[in-house]
């Protein structure tokens, strides 16, 4: 294996890893960073899958308990049950508009300079949002109702357009509906999880023919370092927000969105997908 396309795939997985579950869109950063490093083919494409499920895995072993009380409990514990049916209907929402609408949206934002705009707007929807009083009603994740569910579901389906930032719709909704910080941020944790295994799954078929042993090489360095960067940033996340708000994450969605741009319009960049 090319240790060039090696150094590549680590650094494409912890971009991966460091972003997934922070409100600035690993969608975003992967499509940028892949442009620059020449990443962006099919097979790139592919690559995305895999260190996704990379991130995902460091989500499920951080709450390797919970996940597991939860699935020992489904036959007999009313709270495991609702847990469950919470996680079902919040992935509804983005499940359906994202095969009804997914190709198209691929077709025509999953480029450069649209990711761009949609950081920056994003960056002042979550300025907007840190401004207002949040009245808290939902302190852990447990208090949640399947409504409550629905509504955080239909606030995570505006991820679909790449740069919006999947974490950060569902926090920043969590937010607006009168979740506490940590009950925001959880919630988007455990929902990342059969959101991004059904949508690593459904993608994994339709590309299967790109895959190759030649390239277990790449997909392994991808993979650890997806799985070891999105657990560190977990562990940070969750005691990040016990004292902190996340003004800082708009403001570095803002510049990210402007550099490009920028870089766009005086040419210093050729963004090619854009």
């Amino acid at each position: 294996m090319d240790l060039v396309v090696l150094i590549k795939a680590l650094i494409l997985g912890v971009v991966e890893g460091f972003t997934e579950f922070l409100p600035v869109s690993s969608t975003g950063h992967l499509i940028l960073a892949g442009d620059l490093l020449g990443f962006n083919d099919e097979k790139g494409k592919l690559f995305e899958i895999v260190i996704q499920c990379g991130a995902i895995l460091a989500v499920c072993w951080e709450y390797r308990v919970k996940l597991a009380a939860v699935i020992s409990g489904l036959g007999s514990q009313r709270e495991a049950q609702r847990f469950a049916l919470n996680l079902a209907v919040a992935f509804v929402p983005l499940a359906v508009l994202g095969l009804a609408f997914g190709k198209t949206i691929k077709a025509q934002l999953f480029h450069p300079l649209p990711v761009a705009l949609a950081f920056i707007i994003g960056g002042f929807i979550i300025l907007w949002a840190e401004k207002r009083e949040h009245t808290v009603r939902i302190r852990e994740v447990e208090d949640l109702r399947w409504t409550d569910a629905l509504k955080l579901g239909i606030a995570q389906a505006f991820a679909l357009i790449p740069g919006t930032s999947r974490s950060g719709a569902t926090i920043i909704g969590g937010l607006l509906f009168g979740l506490s910080r940590k009950a925001a941020t959880e919630f988007s944790f455990f929902l990342a999880i059969p959101t991004l295994f059904a949508a690593s799954a459904y993608e994994l078929y339709r590309e299967r023919a790109l895959l190759s042993l030649d390239d277990w090489g790449m997909w392994s360095v991808g993979f650890v370092s997806a799985f070891v960067s999105a657990f560190l940033c977990v562990r940070w996340l969750l005691r990040y927000i016990s004292n902190h708000d996340f003004t800082p994450f708009a403001w570095y969605r803002i510049a990210f969105g402007l550099v490009v741009l920028g870089t766009a319009y005086s040419g210093l960049v050729n963004w090619s997908r854009g």
